[in-house]
């Protein structure tokens, strides 16, 4: 027979203390590696594609477009005058150069042609990024 008092059973206590600090370390070094991830980018809103493919050259140059229609090569803020020097002294090198085109969708056309002119007057192939669109 079992005479003891049966309300002063053993309780089990799981002290998540610990457990705190670890998921705010591990989300605190998630957030600012996807921060650090591709510093090379200019901050667009591209235009949409349904046939998006990503194509890799030997040697790229990006040339970005923003809304404000300031220009940038590989995150280096230029004018349009300055836009064809540079990339003939990029051609000098002797190696294909292929040109990443980064328009923000409010962007007029008119500037995007006159950077894709700059392009065939020197024989540079020029590809126009754009993003995928969800269907």
């Amino acid at each position: 027979m079992n005479l003891r008092n049966r309300r002063h059973k053993p309780t089990a206590e799981v002290h998540t203390a610990a457990l705190n600090d670890i998921m705010f370390f591990l989300m605190l070094f998630f957030l600012l590696a996807s921060a650090v991830a591709n510093p090379q980018v200019v901050k667009l809103l591209l235009p949409k594609s349904s046939a998006g493919e990503q194509s890799v050259a030997k040697k790229t140059m990006t040339v970005s477009i923003t809304s404000d229609l300031t220009y940038h090569v590989d995150k280096q803020s230029v004018s349009l005058e300055q836009l064809e020097p540079l990339i003939q002294s990029n051609i000098a090198s002797g190696e294909e150069l292929t040109i990443m085109l980064y328009a923000d969708s409010a962007v007029p056309i008119q500037n995007v042609i006159s950077v894709m002119d700059i392009a065939n007057r020197n024989r540079v192939r020029m590809v126009l990024a754009t993003e995928p669109k969800k269907d």
